[in-house]
Order: C-alpha cells, then sequence, then structure tokens
C-alpha cells in the first residue's frame, strides 16, 4: 500500500449537492425549496412549536391554577429516619449538617421533621420546621425541638 492508491472506505463519502448552481445541474432554479412559502425565502426558521399555522400545543392546552415563586420547598423527613439515624450514629444532636452528611437531603435543602414512626431515643433536634405531632412526640421522651 501507497500513498498513491490510498481511498476512503467504500461508502464513508457521499456526492454533495450543489444546489443553485444552474439549469444544468438539475438543481437550479428553486434548488429543491419548491415554489413560494415561507421555507422557499432565505433567513427562514422554523420556531420552537410550530405546527404549520395551526394553534400550537402549548397554547391549545388550558392553563389554570396559580405558582407562587415565594413558596418554600421543605425536605420531609420522618422521625422513624431520625431513629434509625440515632441507632447508626449514636449521636443525639440531630441538625441539617448530620442530616446532610447521612446522605438524606441536599446540602441547601430546608428541613420539616414529620411524625411518622416511633422515638425511643432522647435527641435534640434543629430543623426548619416541625408538624405538631413530631414535636409532640420529641418532647414525649425528653427530647428538644428547636426551630431554625
Amino acid at each position: 500500500m501507497e500513498l498513491n492508491n490510498l481511498k476512503p472506505a467504500k461508502g464513508s463519502t457521499h456526492y454533495r449537492r450543489r444546489l443553485g448552481r444552474g439549469p444544468g445541474s438539475g438543481l437550479g432554479g428553486t434548488s429543491t425549496r419548491g415554489h413560494k412559502g415561507a421555507k422557499s425565502r432565505s433567513g427562514y426558521s422554523k420556531k420552537v412549536g410550530f405546527e404549520g399555522g395551526q394553534m400550537p400545543l402549548q397554547r391549545r392546552v388550558p392553563k389554570y391554577g396559580f405558582k407562587n415563586f415565594n413558596r418554600k420547598e421543605y425536605k420531609s423527613i420522618n422521625i422513624r429516619t431520625l431513629q434509625e439515624l440515632v441507632d447508626k450514629t449514636n449521636n443525639a444532636e440531630i441538625t441539617p449538617e448530620a442530616l446532610y452528611n447521612a446522605g438524606l437531603i441536599a446540602k441547601n435543602d430546608l428541613v420539616k421533621i414529620l411524625g411518622y414512626g416511633e422515638l425511643k431515643a432522647k435527641i435534640n433536634v434543629k430543623a426548619h420546621a416541625f408538624s405538631k405531632s413530631a414535636k409532640e412526640a420529641i418532647e414525649a421522651v425528653q427530647g428538644t425541638a428547636e426551630e431554625l
């Protein structure tokens, strides 16, 4: 094999159509764009969601309700999970940092403690919010529930 007989692999190269190069090419005149209409014009670009003039789906579907942009999203943690964490780590102090280190929440999540499950250990919990039943369950075992 030498440089003068190198060839690309069969089927790897394709004939490039040269549009708008006169009638002799077979691709002159309208240059495969057809007659008239937006697609035949230069500079045409279809908008996202355009459906050929039909009312687009995002405008046909009804909108309803209200999105409160001041809403606070809490990551909910049950007291059952806190009990499991205490059993695993023997740490009576539960903070958002401890929950993050345990892999239960993301770094900047707000935490709300919910009352599902049974709590046996006396623990001090610091969180951003508590449900009434969770607060009662924590205080029933002489623990403290402190809101941040």
